[in-house]
């Protein structure tokens, strides 16, 4: 897990969650505090159970982003994101940022797309992650938000 590896160079783990406030949609089929309690799950499961979570505010400015941003969390050494948009944001503040690479076989865009389509997608996530998916009936809700997309 790539938090791991940020767990050892880190004194302090904050997760930002984004896209807090949108409808479902298939691209984005869970609630805030249900993205909440996967993150949270993972890090238990990867042995980190004291980082921080906290939901993004959305706001229509970049550079007042950044700042809504800063606000929510406290101050931040570095920022760790496989966003592009989302460096340069941060390093136009003057924050350290660390790119982060995609790993080869982890993808939510796949889980998402293998409960939609019925195929083996547990596997591809941590434990408890699964637990949650199950409990909350994502597969479900995958193809009711599939349903309700235009052709």
């Amino acid at each position: 897990m790539v938090i791991q590896g940020m767990r050892k160079l880190c004194g302090r783990i904050i997760i930002g969650v984004g896209s807090t406030d949108g409808a479902s949609t298939k691209d984005n089929p869970f609630s805030a505090e249900e993205r909440h309690e996967m993150i949270s799950a993972a890090l238990l499961d990867a042995d980190i159970p004291d980082a921080d979570i906290y939901d993004i505010p959305e706001t229509t400015d970049h550079s007042d982003w950044v700042d809504a941003v800063l606000k929510t969390t406290g101050p931040i050494d570095t920022v760790w994101t496989g966003n592009e948009v989302v460096g340069r944001l941060f390093k136009e503040k003057g924050i350290n940022v660390q790119k982060i690479k995609e790993v080869p076989g982890i993808s939510a865009t796949l889980v998402r797309e293998r409960l939609l389509n019925g195929g083996e997608w547990d596997a591809l996530v941590p434990d408890g992650v699964a637990s949650v998916l199950r409990r909350i009936g994502a597969m479900g809700r995958m193809k009711e938000l599939k349903g309700l997309q235009p052709k």
